[in-house]
């Protein structure tokens, strides 16, 4: 299946039977030929046809997701995105495959767009023909003061992690920590840890400290793998001062660093990392973690 049959599957079983038949209407008519204005009057009317509420896939919709398109997370969508994204798709199947077409049509949507809107199109990024065509649309995305948006792009979205430049996926981290977003949902966050990153998060926690403002425990995560020399002796202080979740990151984030001094320094807090370790604590647990 194609993520265009996928979303269009999803949305037969959950909309009503005259929901169900304008989206095939609109569907079939900008598959057939239809013009800009007949897209931009679809997408606008969505909401007011079909609703805004939550797609809530099962866990087979969800693998049905990562057969069309590997790496795509559906699980925030709701019925209002996804036809969005579905109307779009069938606009770009109309222009053969033309990317300048899909990209003028994309840049005008986003231009008169709500946030709403908005948010549906920059979840679809994945989806779309020619991806690397859509990076500026991406980074313009990263860098709106609008978080709902902001995390469209960089949550439970596979685009960022496979077409932003280190830069700007660096800068895409540090502002989800500086706007209070988890990173867990960050796809890809693992594979593009880098050592700027670590660096740049180590001075950030720096900056937190001396202001005396906390430091979210998923910051670690991406120093782990470069942790040596002053970001080692960072989380040897977050295992003596910090709080649980912050402590079992510190020993998360020891698991993958380099050297000889990162495994001393866990066998110097054995307890902890052997109650990490016995709770299977990860990266999605460990801000409910407690160790007393």
């Amino acid at each position: 299946m194609t993520p265009e049959t996928v979303l269009q599957h999803w949305l037969d079983r959950r909309l009503g039977a005259a929901g169900a038949q304008w989206l095939r209407e609109c569907v079939a008519s900008l598959a057939g030929g239809g013009t800009d204005r007949d897209l931009f009057r679809s997408v606008s009317l969505v909401a007011r046809k079909l609703g805004k509420a939550p797609l809530e896939l099962d866990m087979a919709e969800i693998a049905m997701a990562e057969d069309a398109r590997p790496g795509w997370d559906p699980s925030p969508l709701t019925v209002d995105e996804a036809a969005r994204v579905r109307l779009l798709l069938a606009a770009e199947s109309d222009s053969d495959h033309d990317s300048d077409t899909f990209v003028r049509r994309l840049d005008q949507l986003c231009a008169t767009a709500d946030v709403d809107e908005l948010v549906a199109f920059y979840r679809g990024l994945p989806l779309y023909p020619d991806a690397p065509r859509h990076r500026l649309r991406a980074a313009e995305g990263v860098r709106t003061n609008m978080r709902v948006v902001f995390e469209a792009v960089a949550l439970h979205n596979p685009y960022a992690a496979e077409q932003l430049p280190e830069e700007a996926w660096n800068q895409m981290v540090l502002k989800a920590l500086f706007v209070g977003s988890l990173l867990w949902p960050i796809v890809g966050l693992d594979r593009r840890a880098n050592a700027t990153l670590a660096r740049m998060l180590g001075d950030y926690a720096h900056e937190r400290w001396s202001a005396g403002r906390p430091v979210s425990p998923e910051l670690w995560r991406c120093v782990g793998p470069f942790a040596s020399g002053a970001l080692l002796a960072d989380l040897a202080r977050v295992l003596d001062t910090g709080t649980p979740a912050e402590r079992a990151a510190a020993v998360l984030a020891l698991r993958h660093a380099p050297g000889p001094e990162a495994r001393r320094l866990l066998d110097h807090h054995a307890a902890l990392r052997d109650a990490v370790a016995a709770h299977d604590v990860d990266w999605k647990s460990v801000l409910e973690f407690e160790f007393n």
